[in-house]
């Protein structure tokens, strides 16, 4: 089941405040998405960015520096034949450290999101807290809040089945405060996230096309 295309990118990146304590809003790109407030029991699926879809670039601040990990687009292509839900959360804090702007990370995004059309996928939407690890949001991964926001945005429910896959221990994290399978994937800092074992999770994968290997299997022994 695939998502359905009625909404165009939304931009400027302050397209609005989430668990913000000041006035740097979180970036919010909604790419596609069912009708809005339709909460479905669809599974979900909030993906990492750096790491994960992306060649991790530690602190990316260029549009060009966007490459997409080999076989994202084939993994991304599958889950939406699932009828998974894919949105990507993603923690930005080059923005609080000065690095880049808003208007700079939207940019990047919109890049990502170039390429993953020219491949023909997308994302059903990119939610970004820009700030600094010391600010104390909510927004900013383990927060749900980003997470509640895109549910309320593109209409599925996040007691519904669903995976949160990364490469860092705030994703596991994030999984656990969700309740949704964990997955940790070996790309970025994944390797080192999983000799760390700070944080517990359910599977582990060299990258996203091999979780969403496992993944395809696990919804078709629950039809």
């Amino acid at each position: 089941m695939a998502l359905g295309r009625k909404a165009a990118h939304t931009l400027p990146a302050r397209a609005r405040a989430v668990g913000c304590p000041s006035a740097l809003q979180c970036s919010t790109l909604i790419v596609a998405m069912t009708e809005p407030g339709t909460s479905s029991r669809r599974p979900y699926a909030i993906l990492d960015r750096d790491g994960t879809l992306i060649v991790e670039r530690n602190y990316l601040t260029d549009p060009d520096g966007v490459e997409l990990i080999d076989g994202v687009p084939q993994a991304l292509r599958r889950l939406e034949a699932l009828g998974v839900v894919p949105v990507v959360v993603t923690n930005q804090s080059a923005v609080g450290r000065g690095y880049m702007d808003l208007d700079r990370l939207a940019q990047i995004h919109e890049r990502m999101e170039a390429l993953l059309e020219a491949a023909g996928v997308r994302v059903a939407g990119i939610y970004a807290c820009p700030h600094h690890p010391d600010a104390a949001c909510t927004c900013r991964k383990p927060g749900t809040a980003l997470a509640e926001q895109a549910a309320r945005d593109l209409g599925f429910d996040l007691s519904s089945p669903g995976f949160v896959i990364g490469d860092a221990a705030s994703d596991l994290e994030l999984g656990r405060a969700l309740g949704a399978i964990r997955i940790l994937v070996r790309s970025g800092h994944g390797s080192a996230t999983e000799e760390r074992r700070e944080v517990p999770w359910d599977q582990v994968f060299d990258d996203l096309a091999s979780a969403v290997d496992w993944i395809e299997g696990v919804i078709d022994d629950s039809r």
